[in-house]
């Protein structure tokens, strides 16, 4: 009996040390704003508003119109306002995310602290965390948000036709007054690196050399040390059959941008090791179907009750697995002009296989991993991969060209990031092409 207890006794400590550690790591390079904070007001509000906004606009149209990109919502508090833009829009996205309203809002809203996010980025805006790290939120300027404003029509169109696209997801666009304090706009954006339990290293791309190194995080740092492309020299993104889809993606998206005249944007990316549990679960037939279900979205069209068709079940949808459910069976009975149900029901799936595998490939389309945040994720044979483009305001005007030409002569014949946005584009996808295999 003492042994027993002695037993029992060791794996409770165990697993509070090993609480302990995740609540650690968990926390690591974030620090909860609670009432002592300096942001802790400002939070309190935002959740507030949140909550307010996400409420009033829960009876969301089925099509969007001109006017729902021009919607500007006026929310009077005690002691503050929020102001919402284009809130029919920004929920349309999060519909097209599955994320519903009663889980954006517990997610925003909830009891806990917002984290504020601590690393080494030159950003002088303000970075929230959702308690969950599920969301950003972040205050932008004046002129980044008329800009993401006036574009919106543009990015909402570009994400219906690329679907699995890896850019950043907008989620909502705010306002805080606080009258004779604040006033504030911040945007609500889904965490390319949720969830982040096991990442430990993270990465902000962007396709040059000056200035793009970061000396690592030493040892019990709290600070989350984001490095750059020159410390990722040496590396690979080890995707295996996946690699083209992501190199297409990369180049569909920055010809998006560079259509905007957008620079400096970056390519988030994290990785962590797939377990064992992960690589065997990941070729079952019943997780492909749940992919293939995600990847298509089905539930778009609930009038078919048929399950996806075998050809999207494949890891590369370029290659059919042809039915062989009915070889070697006697082919079917043929009585004057009728035809079997058999063969029209045969030639009917056939039709919506094809129909399906051409959608796929026209939205360029991939097999998602059966994981959360599932857009911002690629599996390779062995590594799972955070991915997604950030930083999307920055437009070459005036400001910027000047830029390029003092870096012209100060750094002659070396890549800096301050470029046109063709040179830009093309050596932002060349460097993701060079480092992908």
């Amino acid at each position: 009996m003492p042994q027993r207890k002695a037993a029992g006794a060791s794996g409770a400590t165990r697993r509070r040390r090993w609480w302990h550690l995740r609540q650690r790591w968990r926390m690591l390079g974030v620090f909860e704003i609670n009432p002592q904070h300096e942001f802790y007001h400002l939070t309190v509000v935002m959740k507030d508003g949140i909550r307010a906004a996400v409420q009033t606009g829960e009876d969301q149209p089925d099509t969007l119109t001109a006017e729902h990109f021009k919607a500007e919502e006026i929310q009077i508090h005690e002691g503050f306002e929020m102001q919402t833009f284009a809130g029919p829009v920004f929920a349309s996205l999060r519909r097209s995310l599955d994320i519903s309203e009663e889980e954006y809002q517990n997610s925003l809203c909830s009891d806990g602290y917002y984290l504020q996010f601590v690393s080494n980025s030159k950003s002088k805006a303000d970075f929230f965390v959702t308690n969950d790290k599920r969301f950003f939120l972040k205050t932008q300027s004046k002129r980044e948000v008329k800009f993401l404003l006036s574009n919106l029509q543009a990015y909402v169109d570009h994400l219906e036709k690329y679907p699995h696209s890896l850019m950043v997801r907008f989620l909502g666009v705010h306002r805080i007054v606080i009258p004779n304090q604040i006033k504030k706009f911040f945007i609500v954006m889904q965490s390319v690196f949720y969830p982040d339990e096991r990442i430990n290293i993270r990465y902000d791309i962007k396709g040059c050399e000056v200035g793009r190194w970061t000396n690592p995080a030493t040892e019990g740092s709290q600070i989350i040390k984001v490095l750059k492309d020159n410390n990722f020299e040496g590396q690979h993104i080890a995707l295996d059959q996946q690699k083209s889809w992501f190199v297409d993606q990369v180049k569909i998206d920055a010809a998006f941008l560079r259509g905007l005249n957008v620079l400096d944007y970056s390519l988030l990316l994290a990785n962590q090791p797939l377990h064992q549990d992960e690589l065997d679960g990941k070729h079952s037939f019943a997780n492909l179907i749940v992919r293939t279900t995600m990847s298509m979205d089905l539930d778009d069209s609930p009038t078919e009750p048929d399950p996806p068709s075998v050809p999207l079940l494949e890891e590369n949808p370029s290659q059919v697995v042809p039915d062989t459910t009915d070889c070697g069976s006697d082919p079917p009975e043929v009585t004057g002009d009728r035809i079997p149900l058999q063969e029209i029901t045969s030639h009917a799936k056939e039709t919506t296989a094809e129909s399906e595998l051409q959608e796929f490939h026209t939205h360029h389309r991939r097999l998602l991993p059966n994981f959360k945040n599932a857009v911002h994720v690629i599996d390779g044979p062995d590594r799972r991969y955070f991915v997604g483009i950030i930083d999307i305001f920055t437009v070459y005007g005036l400001r910027k060209r000047l830029e390029n030409l003092w870096k012209r002569l100060r750094f002659p014949g070396r890549a800096f990031s301050t470029v046109s946005p063709p040179d830009y584009s093309h050596r932002f996808c060349q460097w993701v092409d060079k480092h992908t295999q």
